[in-house]
């Protein structure tokens, strides 16, 4: 299919695109009753069935997951012949936050400077509305040319259902390519595929000092303190450089794929001026190809309102980053043995395992991933890279265990300005507009 009709068709499309934004965001489908109310989220699931019910895709159905949210899927079979292709999205977002770190309501969607301000607006609904417009684009011009499975799902950011569900019924989404539109480009207008995801081992550890507070004054300097002690346990898991160091994990591991310039690192993560980078290797290595140790939060007594009293007891929530070929079982079991190892003056320490997801890397060299190539390199005229992610989808690696044939692939509308899970998250039109060309032609050209 003609790349220049192809994009002509999409432009069309794009004041389309823009309401259906509007109308998702709106939908506050923050996967968690008690921030609000679970209306909003099956709400948004019935609107993104009726949504893809209505570009063609066929046996629409909301399906309960163990979680209890409701999973969007539906099914178009294939012609004779044509492959079939697996459109993934999530509906569910993350909680705004501080609601005044917004410049505008997290959930109206707003442009300003060019880019498209709202709650989801790149992650993930700006995915779910790109695939909307590569099937409508398509089916301008007929019946969709492939087989189609859609899936929407409700528990992305907090839970784990649909996994389950994959693993309980892998007939709901068989296909030979799955495009998981949960990730996006390096930069706006630089095409990118991400081919490995880093897997997760979150602990919380707790460190017991003392029956109870006593005055700092009495006591302080010689009764052992329960969060110095933390402190400094903590400070046993990095070195001089910032590496993440646990006895019995390898952190040397080295990325071969793209760069990341630390330049556009530093303005990608808002790095204060004058504040160096950690790790002794680059950007790439640290964030996509070695284990990374980040503390999510302490309990321990708040400032405002602390007494002159040792600290009997405090405890800190920890997320291990894994990379691709590491286990993260054996990981979380590495941190729990480290924390016990390292604990300072004899403190007692207890440390609680969450669970775990496996690191994710996806292989690259048939057809799927050459059409693509193929797509992207076309819309954008340049060449497609590849990079790796450092969060976590945990459904990668179990659709790799159900579907062993299918090609995996991960894409999408997110690049760095995005600013995912962030006060004024954002997507860029053009990044909309070009991904969901680049998606329309993939589907066109696996029909030959």
């Amino acid at each position: 299919m003609d790349v220049a009709d192809m994009r002509e068709r999409v432009r069309r499309l794009m004041p389309g695109a823009r309401r259906d934004l509007g109308e998702l965001v709106a939908f506050r489908s923050v996967a968690d009753p008690r921030l609000f109310p679970a209306e909003e989220c099956v709400a948004a699931a019935r609107w993104v069935r009726d949504a893809f019910a209505a570009v063609g895709v066929d046996n629409t159905a909301l399906i309960e997951t163990s979680d209890g949210s409701l999973a969007v899927l539906g099914h178009t079979p294939a012609p004779a012949g044509a492959p079939t292709v697996f459109l993934y999205s999530h509906y569910d977002v993350q909680p705004p936050g501080d609601e005044s770190l917004w410049h505008t309501p997290p959930f109206t969607l707003t442009e300003r400077d060019g880019r498209w301000y709202g709650r989801g607006a790149a992650d993930c609904k700006g995915n779910l509305v790109m695939h909307l417009l590569a099937l409508r684009a398509l089916r301008e011009r007929g019946p969709l040319p492939v087989g189609i499975r859609i899936v929407g799902d409700g528990s992305e950011e907090t839970g784990g259902g649909l996994e389950n569900l994959a693993r309980e019924r892998p007939d709901l989404f068989a296909a030979d390519l799955v495009l998981v539109a949960d990730c996006g480009n390096a930069e706006v207008g630089r095409p990118t595929l991400t081919t490995s995801l880093r897997g997760l081992a979150n602990v919380v550890v707790h460190v017991e000092a003392l029956a109870g507070e006593i005055h700092s004054g009495q006591f302080g300097g010689a009764a052992p303190d329960a969060l110095a002690a933390l402190v400094r346990l903590l400070s046993s898991l990095r070195d001089e450089a910032g590496d993440t160091v646990i006895d019995g994990l390898d952190p040397t591991g080295i990325w071969s794929g793209e760069p990341y310039p630390e330049e556009v690192f530093r303005a990608d993560a808002g790095v204060l001026d004058g504040v160096s980078l950690l790790s002794a290797g680059s950007v790439a290595d640290a964030v996509w190809a070695r284990p990374a140790l980040t503390i999510l939060g302490i309990d321990a007594p708040p400032v405002v309102g602390s007494a002159a009293a040792v600290v009997p007891r405090a405890s800190a929530r920890l997320n291990l980053r894994v990379p691709p070929g590491m286990d993260p079982a054996t990981a979380q079991d590495a941190l729990v043995a480290h924390l016990h190892a390292h604990a300072p003056w004899n403190v007692r320490v207890r440390v609680d395992r969450e669970g775990v997801s496996e690191p994710f890397r996806a292989a690259t060299d048939g057809p799927g991933y050459a059409a693509l190539r193929s797509a992207l390199g076309a819309v954008y005229g340049r060449e497609v890279g590849t990079v790796g992610q450092g969060g976590s989808i945990p459904l990668c690696t179990v659709l790799q265990q159900v579907l062993p044939d299918a090609e995996i692939a991960l894409l999408g509308v997110e690049e760095p300005s995005a600013r995912i899970h962030g006060p004024d998250e954002s997507v860029d039109p053009s990044e909309l507009e070009h991904m969901a060309v680049a998606e329309a032609l993939v589907l066109a050209s696996l029909t030959r």
